[in-house]
């Protein structure tokens, strides 16, 4: 064999096909050169064997390959797992690249655009009829959001990602323009020296992430996406809706990009009052250094002579202000961009926080507020259309407009989050402290009385000449300084308060309460609302008991004031993870969207608009999946315009760190939402009570089965523990955050997030299908080709089903029931091992039996052939990877606690991880 990586068949995607060959070609090359050419060609021999595994053309491939892996010493095993770990991080660039190369062809040859672009949004409403003035209606009542989060399934590091973005920029350098011979050698060149460049860099952080350094790694997407993309859209929009309704448009600032870096502290020890000061103003420094660097650029372009234009009062005003010399004396935008400069210069300073120093300018006053900086950008604007020159007026300048009005001086609202649990703690010590009520002691209905009488009062509960257990002061500093950065930045930075786990109505006000001690919440003397409260329900018992809760809360005249001072929108969080860890996939899935339809019926009958949060991940066994579906799919009435989704993990980076993906990614959740907020007949009729019952009947068994085998199979926990390597992530430095929220052997205590990311790695994917199979199989058996054709009708016909079908399908693909049986052997009690996985096993293929009969495909993703395609390029690097971290998780737990072993595993997650993409 020539090479290590041999290009894969020329198919019909021919781009594609040439940069994987290219990158493989590369790729194999630099591993020749690193590691000679006897390990290059072992490299070689067992990519080989691993395509005859996969294909299936050899039978005896698997053991061959177990044999071989088993047989690696440390220095070859460690080679091969980077060797095919590149390879996965490499197809991952390619496919991105070709996704967004298909767009642009798409577009060049005035295709119909695309499902899920803003554009085939608004052509399928106007051919319902929708006007764009309905439309107009709508985005002005919008809230949409991306909200970024820390959760620990990013294995990358920063410095891989930088070099990642380096090889795309140099495979997209290809597709502009025809290159020289002499072009392209130095673009293969560059290549070889990036590859190179991973190739010799430690692929896993040799440290603990903190706080900050998350803050740092999710604003790095602000600044590479977001601070460019997310204006184009608007002004995008906008020029768009003025073509249709022939009037000049200017939307509000209905979609932003939220997070909860540093300000979520449910399970996180180390976020504090300090931590989010820090975000803050972390983040303000990354806005404003933006929109320093913006007007350095217009101060060049800006040249315009008053020999030759008549600029406006207004601006001759404004550039009498700068500190410049005489030289420009004749061109006052570049004065008064200038001054502006400055100004915002000293507002930097002031309020945020750098790792690099501005350049430095005159002195100026900082700006007291982004209204001030909007205020003299529009001088600016007005001026230059006042003389015939709009068209400047409407290029970096607008964009800088939007941007300043779309992310402020704080870049990105941050939210707050805890567990429900730590506000009972710190309300119950101010009440012990005050000489007050045993709080700890009341029932909920006495809890809700001496809540609403303290919010009520004037009198403060906490006393500054008191002491408080370390715990609570921690809590009550994060409310201070909450207080603090509200009153600096505004109330945009900080809008949003979620409970973690809350369960009844108190958990609402109890927050409140602590609200109303630092004057974030008031009832007395007047009203005040500054921050949303929001619940956050992800049990399944919480799922089914929210619309009891937000209708007990609505019933409260005191909640309904707060409410008033919000405009009269409630936001719901639902989540996702733990709802599936607590109940499997199916029951999570039905119990969300019964939870959807039971609340839009509580809003409507309180009179309050509701905004749901959807607490996804980037597995399905998180709530992961196409975006577009996901939201379409809801239920009648619960987007109509209002819609939150976190980003999580590896998912943030496969959406957000190209521009061109990014742009997309940014794009689906507005295309969605705005098709989501006005339904078809056909979609309001898709609820009816037969698949209701349906759905719920099959719900219960795969809520059964589920919860026999996790929580009420004796040592699962055991085998969970031993056959994935859950014992391992933690230790991988991809997060701040411990993995679980107690220290105990609970699954119930463990996060969601390592749950299933350990089912990930061993390819059982566990908590996307577990339960279903045993549902439909039951099901058919009592009503054979009637039940069937049901469950087909319901497949092609109600959005939630076909949805939660189609998911479910990926994640069987992504699975290999061969290889999780090899994960079973690392159980030291093989017969637990045997009858655990036996269980597993039979299931597995139930589920695969039932999906296939259902969705009439004779393959898994048999409507999805680019995934597919995806698949087939990179299980070859994948599988191996699953059969070695078998191997060498058994010398880890063997007693071999060598660096370079641990090491050696913690390579094959990330390698595991990339070729999944989608893994926690």
């Amino acid at each position: 064999m020539s090479s290590v990586l041999e290009p894969i068949a020329v198919n019909k995607d021919q781009p594609l096909a040439r940069d994987l060959d290219t990158l493989a070609e590369v790729l194999a090359s630099t591993i020749r050169e690193q590691t000679g050419n006897a390990a290059a060609d072992q490299i070689g021999a067992i990519r080989d064997l691993a395509i005859r595994y996969v294909e299936g053309r050899d039978p005896e491939a698997s053991a061959t390959l177990a044999r071989t892996l088993s047989s690696l010493d440390l220095t070859s095993a460690m080679a091969l797992v980077r060797a095919f770990s590149y390879f996965s991080h490499l197809s991952n660039i390619a496919e991105d690249l070709h996704h967004n190369r298909r767009r642009r062809v798409h577009k060049m040859q005035g295709s119909t655009a695309q499902r899920g672009s803003i554009a085939a949004a608004i052509d399928a409403l106007l051919a319902r009829d929708v006007k764009p003035a309905e439309i107009l209606a709508l985005l002005g009542e919008t809230l949409i959001a991306p909200v970024l989060t820390a959760h620990p399934t990013e294995v990358k590091r920063k410095t891989i990602l930088e070099c990642h973005r380096a090889i795309s920029d140099l495979l997209q350098a290809r597709d502009r323009y025809p290159l020289t011979t002499e072009e392209l050698r130095a673009n293969h060149e560059a290549l070889e020296r990036v590859v190179l460049t991973l190739w010799q860099t430690r692929e896993i952080r040799t440290f603990k992430l903190t706080v900050q350094d998350e803050i740092e790694n999710g604003s790095a997407y602000f600044r590479n996406t977001f601070l460019h993309e997310v204006p184009r859209l608007y002004l995008d929009l906008e020029d768009r809706l003025s073509e249709l309704t022939n009037t000049k448009v200017e939307l509000p600032n209905f979609y932003h990009v939220g997070s909860w870096i540093g300000g979520d502290r449910d399970g996180n020890p180390f976020v504090t009052g300090d931590v989010l000061r820090y975000a803050v103003s972390r983040q303000s420094g990354i806005a404003l250094d933006y929109y320093y660097q913006q007007c350095s650029k217009l101060e060049s372009e800006l040249s315009m002579s008053t020999r030759l234009v008549q600029v406006d009062q207004s601006l001759q005003a404004l550039a009498e202000q700068a500190n410049e010399d005489q030289r420009k004396s004749e061109e006052p935008y570049r004065l008064a961009v200038g001054h502006v400069r400055a100004r915002i210069f000293a507002t930097a300073v002031k309020i945020g926080k750098f790792h690099h120093q501005l350049h430095d300018v005159a002195r100026a006053p900082e700006y007291e507020s982004a209204d001030e900086l909007a205020h003299d950008l529009e001088v600016i604007s007005n001026s230059l259309k006042s003389h015939g020159a709009a068209k400047l007026a409407n290029g970096r300048l607008r964009r800088l407009q939007r941007a300043l009005s779309v992310f402020g001086f704080y870049l990105a609202p941050v939210d707050m989050r805890q567990h429900a649990n730590m506000h009972e703690k710190a309300v119950a010590e101010l009440f012990e402290k005050a000489g007050l009520e045993n709080y700890m002691r009341l029932d909920e209905a006495s809890r809700r009385v001496v809540l609403l009488r303290e919010l009520a009062s004037p009198r403060p509960l906490i006393c500054p000449y008191l002491e408080y257990s370390p715990e609570v002061q921690k809590e009550l500093d994060i409310f201070s300084a909450a207080a603090e950065l509200q009153a600096r930045y505004g109330e945009s930075v900080l809008p949003n308060y979620i409970i973690s786990n809350c369960e009844s109505a108190s958990d609402l006000l109890e927050v409140a309460l602590l609200m109303n001690e630092v004057g974030l919440i008031q009832l007395a003397p007047a009203v005040k609302a500054r921050i949303n409260i929001i619940p956050l329900f992800e049990t399944i018992g919480d799922l089914r008991a929210c619309g009891q809760i937000m209708g007990d809360l609505f019933a409260l005249p005191q909640w309904r004031q707060i409410v008033a001072g919000r405009d009269m929108v409630q936001e719901v969080m639902l989540g996702y993870s733990d709802s599936n860890k607590d109940g499997g996939y199916l029951t999570s899935n039905w119990e969300l969207y019964k939870a959807e339809l039971n609340l839009v019926k509580v809003f409507e009958a309180a009179g309050v608009k509701m905004r749901l949060f959807h607490g996804r991940g980037g597995t399905v066994g998180r709530g992961g999946g196409p975006a577009f579906d996901a939201i379409v799919a809801q239920p009648v009435g619960s987007v109509a315009g209002q819609i939150r989704i976190t980003e999580q993990g590896e998912v943030i980076a496969s959406k957000f760190a190209d521009r061109e993906v990014g742009r997309r990614n940014l794009e689906i959740m507005i295309a969605a939402t705005l098709e989501a907020s006005f339904p078809t007949e056909a979609q309001a009729t898709v609820d009816t009570p037969e698949r209701h019952k349906l759905a719920e009947r099959l719900s219960l068994r795969a809520y059964q089965a589920y919860r026999d085998l996790v929580y009420a199979t004796p040592d699962f926990i055991t085998y969970f523990r031993e056959a994935t390597p859950i014992n391992e992530i933690p230790n991988l430095n991809i997060g701040s955050r411990p993995a679980a929220r107690k220290n105990t052997n609970s699954i119930a205590d463990l996060r969601a997030i390592p749950w299933v990311f350990s089912w990930s790695q061993c390819r059982l994917m566990l908590p996307g299908w577990f339960g279903f199979g045993t549902a439909i199989a039951e099901y058919l058996a009592e009503t054979g080709e009637t039940g069937l054709a049901v469950l087909r009708e319901q497949y092609k016909e109600w959005p939630f089903f076909q949805v939660t079908i189609s998911n479910m399908e990926m994640v069987l693909a992504k699975s290999d029931i061969a290889i999780a049986a090899r994960y079973s052997e690392l159980v030291r009690d093989q017969d637990l091992a045997r009858r655990i996985f036996g269980r597993i096993k039979e299931e597995w293929q139930r589920a695969v039996d039932a999906v296939m009969a259902i969705t009439e495909h004779s393959t898994l993703l048999g409507d999805n052939p680019l995934l597919a395609r995806s698949l087939d390029n990179r299980l070859p690097y994948l599988d191996p990877l699953n059969h070695l971290q078998v191997e060498l998780l058994k010398r880890l737990r063997a007693g071999d606690e060598s660096e370079d072993l641990q090491h050696a595993v913690h390579l094959t997650i990330n390698g595991i991880a990339a070729g999944l993409r989608n893994s926690g």
